[in-house]
This record gives C-alpha cells, sequence and structure tokens, in this order.
C-alpha cells in the first residue's frame, strides 16, 4: 500500500510517496526522481514497479508540495526555480534519501536513485555531493556541472543511459561528463542508444521535431540495464 511520506527543505513541504516492498519490510529502496513535470503519473508508476524487482519505490517531489505544471511552460518554470539553485537542488536530494532511510530502515548501502531528464540531473548531482550510497542511474538527464561539487570524490557508482541523438546533450557534454567522473575516481558507465533523441522512455514523449521520442528498443534496453546495475549494486 502506498504511503505518502511528508519532508521538509525549511518551511517548503516535499511530498513523497513510498511503496514498500511487501515480501520485504527492510527491502532496498530505489528513489524515482521525476522529469521537469514534477512528480506526476510517469514518476509515480515508475516508483511503484521497484517492487515488481524486489525493491521499495519512492516517488521524489522536487518542487515541493506535490507541483506539478500544467503546461510545457508551467514545467520549464517550476524546473528553473529549482535548477538556478544547485546547492538547494542537491539538499532536496539529500533530504529525499533521509526520508526514504528513515521509511524504509535500511543504510546507504541498500540505497539508490534513478531519475528522468531533469530527474537524471538531480541523481548525478547527488553523486557529486560526495554521499555514499549505492548507485544511481540517468535516463536522458542533462549532464551539466554545477559548480559547485569540484573536487568531489565520487563514492556512488553510475549509470548514464543517454540517446546519442538528444539535442540537449551534446557529444562534448558526454565526454566532458566521463572526463569529470573519472576525475572524480568514479565506477562509472555510459551507455549511448544510436538514432535515439531524448526523453526515450517516455511513452508520450511525441514531439520529434523538439528532439523527444518515444524509442521502444531504447527504453527496453536501458531498463534491463538499469535492473543490471541494481541489482549489483544493492542486490
Amino acid at each position: 500500500m502506498e504511503k505518502i511520506i511528508n519532508y521538509f527543505d525549511d518551511e517548503t513541504r516535499l511530498e513523497g510517496i513510498f511503496f514498500p516492498c511487501e515480501e520485504n519490510e527492510n527491502a532496498p529502496v530505489v528513489l524515482v526522481v521525476p522529469t521537469y513535470a514534477g512528480r506526476d503519473q510517469f514518476t509515480i508508476d515508475k516508483a511503484k514497479s521497484m517492487n515488481a524487482l524486489g525493491y521499495s519505490g519512492f516517488a521524489v517531489d522536487m518542487y515541493g508540495e506535490a507541483k506539478i505544471g500544467e503546461t510545457p511552460e508551467e514545467n520549464m518554470e517550476l524546473m528553473n526555480k529549482v535548477l538556478s539553485d544547485r546547492p538547494m537542488l542537491q539538499k532536496r536530494m539529500l533530504l529525499a534519501i533521509e526520508a526514504a532511510k528513515a521509511e524504509a530502515g535500511v543504510d546507504n548501502s541498500k540505497i539508490a536513485g534513478i531519475g528522468f531528464c531533469f530527474g537524471g540531473l538531480c541523481v548525478l548531482d547527488t553523486a557529486r555531493t560526495g554521499i555514499d550510497i549505492a548507485g544511481v542511474v540517468s535516463f536522458h538527464g542533462i549532464f551539466n556541472k554545477p559548480g559547485n561539487t569540484d573536487g568531489n570524490k565520487v563514492k556512488t557508482k553510475v549509470l548514464v543511459l543517454h540517446g546519442n541523438d538528444d539535442p540537449m546533450v551534446p557529444h562534448s557534454d558526454v565526454n566532458g561528463l566521463a572526463n569529470e567522473l573519472t576525475e572524480a575516481e568514479a565506477d562509472w558507465q555510459i551507455h549511448a542508444y544510436g538514432s535515439t533523441s531524448h526523453a526515450f522512455t517516455n511513452k508520450e514523449a511525441n514531439s520529434p521535431e523538439m528532439g523527444m521520442a518515444y524509442n521502444p528498443d531504447a527504453d527496453r534496453r536501458s531498463w534491463k540495464s538499469m535492473t543490471d546495475f541494481l541489482k549489483e549494486v544493492i542486490g
């Protein structure tokens, strides 16, 4: 049974949804971080799907009060408020981890995070802070550095699942992320899918003119890569 989990960034109430694994009260937990649309049904469904893999799922709220945008313009406005303050973004991720840990009764070695688009950037930023959780997975995420984590060692294992034709992530950013993670002594992987653009896991993505399109093969392959990675890092 899903459970609403309230946690706070100062005065801002953040509303996560926890999906406990019924077979294991103290199962590993996977945080699911949303796209720029906020903690929407896509995010909730992905968090719930963690139960089928033997994990508890935690749908993360990055905007507060479970806000979701009604239009792409509203989504951008909500995202940019958080994206413009990367220390706050990182703080909200760490708060979500603490809330999930408290609810699931597990330690950092049994916690992972996955994120989609904006959420991919969020989980990468989490790793960049130097926190020692088991692993993070970025699906069609954004790679630009936050500017406040240079010199940190990345202790979290990192898997990046990327569409090679994503117009939001030039090839120079892919190389830049590889160099950054190597310099940070991370255990990292980057999987690039050919003829694949942004938002390739989202069946509602149908704007090829904007570089966003669902790709069933990349969706299936990336999910398999994620499940193998999670099995390795959290069991």
